[in-house]
């Protein structure tokens, strides 16, 4: 190994290297924010364990926080996330996984931050759960079934009256 060999080495490779870095672009890469959506895996029913995700798609560079709210508390049991997905563009895209048992009143957000926004992105998700029909909802859906079927009955009796009628009136005809 000779120390002046490796000297004149060294020097040619910073030569080279101050060369490259005048004839390259310098430009540093366009920052891309991410866009998110927040879904559950499987139709909500409240008390029934699902999944909620968090995409996050369309962003450079890769060093993005994803975070998961509960009721305005930061929550981490449970949470699970992928690897950095890569895009044709050159941007990348991400998945974040929060399981839970919905329960009416609870809502989640899920946070972004990224050095392409200005401040932390949060995407807001409630469950969206049906309420249940009211008792008197109930009662008057059973009280118009009831009175379609005794109108069925009664205009059902009084067509076979009616055809009854007519049959032996034909048939008293006949014997005319």
């Amino acid at each position: 190994f000779e120390a002046q060999g490796a000297l004149q080495n060294m020097a040619v490779d910073k030569q080279n290297l101050e060369i490259m870095m005048k004839r390259s672009n310098r430009s540093q890469a366009t920052i891309v924010p991410p866009e998110m959506t927040v879904f559950s895996e499987d139709p909500v029913e409240l008390g029934d364990p699902n999944v909620l995700i968090c995409y996050v798609d369309k962003f450079w560079p890769s060093m993005i926080n994803i975070t998961w709210l509960r009721n305005g508390q930061m929550t981490t049991d449970g949470v699970l996330e992928t690897i950095f997905y890569p895009r044709d563009d050159n941007s990348f895209r991400k998945f974040s996984y929060l399981p839970f048992i919905p329960t009416r009143g609870d809502y989640y957000d899920c946070r972004v931050e990224h050095e392409g926004l200005p401040t932390a992105l949060l995407t807001h998700w409630e469950p969206q759960v049906p309420l249940p029909a009211s008792e008197s909802t109930e009662t008057l859906v059973c009280a118009l079934g009831l009175a379609v079927g005794i109108i069925g009955i009664v205009v059902g009796t009084i067509l076979i009256i009616k055809a009854m009628k007519m049959n032996s009136a034909r048939n008293q005809r006949g014997l005319l």
